[in-house]
C-alpha cells in the first residue's frame, strides 16, 4: 500500500504513483517531479558498494563520447580562466580531465570519491553535475548548496534524463538504477529555476540543461 509523501523538492504533498520492482514512487502535483518512496532510499554503505561497481575511465573513448556533448557546451560558452566545480565527479570525473587537457581549471567533489570539503568553501564561474541531480535525496538542499557555490554570473550545467510527456513508468529504463531516486520533467527545471536559483534556464535536447544567474 501507498503512503502519502511530500515531494523532497518543493515539500507539496505527492501523490503515489507507481510500484515498480522493488521500489514505490510518487508524482508531485506542483513541480511535477517523481520521488523514489523516502524508507526505500540506499543508505550510505549501500550506495558505496554500488558506486564501487562502476568502471568510469576517464581514457575510455565511449565515456568521453558519451559527455562530449556537455564537454562542448562548456567549452562553447566558458573561458578557460574562468573556475570551474564539477560536483558529483564520480570515480571517474571524465569531464574535468577533458576540460584541463583544453586548458580549464577544474575542482573535484563528490562525497564519496573526492570528499574535500574545502572545495566547497569557493564559488564558481560554473559548475557541471553530470548524471547527479537524479541522485539527490534531498534536491531542494542540494539545489540551494549549489546556489551557494555559484559567482552571481555563473551556469550550473547539469546532465540527466528527463521525464517524457507521456511515460509508461513502468517500463521507463531510467528508474532502474537503484541510485536514482529523483527524476525531473521540464517542468520540474522551470520550477527550479525560478524558486531556487532565481535565473534563467535552457534545455537542450531533453537530457542537456543550464541555469544562468544574471
Amino acid at each position: 500500500m501507498h503512503r502519502t509523501q511530500d515531494c523532497p523538492l518543493c515539500h507539496y504533498p505527492a501523490i503515489p504513483l507507481i510500484q515498480a520492482g522493488p521500489s514505490s514512487y510518487a508524482h508531485c502535483p506542483i513541480c511535477k517531479g517523481i520521488s523514489m518512496d523516502r524508507d526505500q532510499l540506499l543508505g550510505p554503505k549501500e550506495e558505496w558498494d554500488f558506486y564501487l561497481g562502476h568502471n568510469n575511465d576517464v581514457h575510455d573513448p565511449r565515456y568521453q563520447n558519451f559527455v562530449r556533448p556537455l564537454v562542448n557546451l562548456i567549452e562553447s560558452r566558458q573561458n578557460p580562466s574562468h573556475r570551474g566545480l564539477d560536483f558529483g565527479a564520480g570515480s571517474g570525473p571524465v569531464i574535468s580531465h577533458m576540460l584541463q587537457e583544453r586548458g580549464y581549471n577544474m575542482y573535484l567533489y563528490d562525497p564519496f570519491f573526492h570528499p574535500d570539503l574545502s572545495v566547497l568553501e569557493a564559488q564558481y564561474r560554473f559548475i557541471v553535475a553530470c548524471e547527479v541531480i537524479e541522485h539527490f535525496h534531498n534536491p531542494k538542499t542540494a539545489f540551494c548548496q549549489l546556489l551557494g557555490l555559484l559567482e552571481p554570473r555563473g551556469t550550473l550545467y547539469c546532465r540527466t534524463t528527463l521525464i517524457p510527456d507521456h511515460i509508461d513508468f513502468d517500463r521507463w529504463h531510467y528508474k532502474n538504477d537503484a541510485t536514482h531516486v529523483f527524476f525531473y520533467h521540464e517542468e520540474t527545471i522551470a520550477w527550479i529555476a525560478k524558486n531556487i536559483l532565481s535565473c534563467g534556464y535552457t534545455i537542450i535536447d531533453r537530457n542537456l540543461m543550464f541555469f544562468s544567474r544574471s
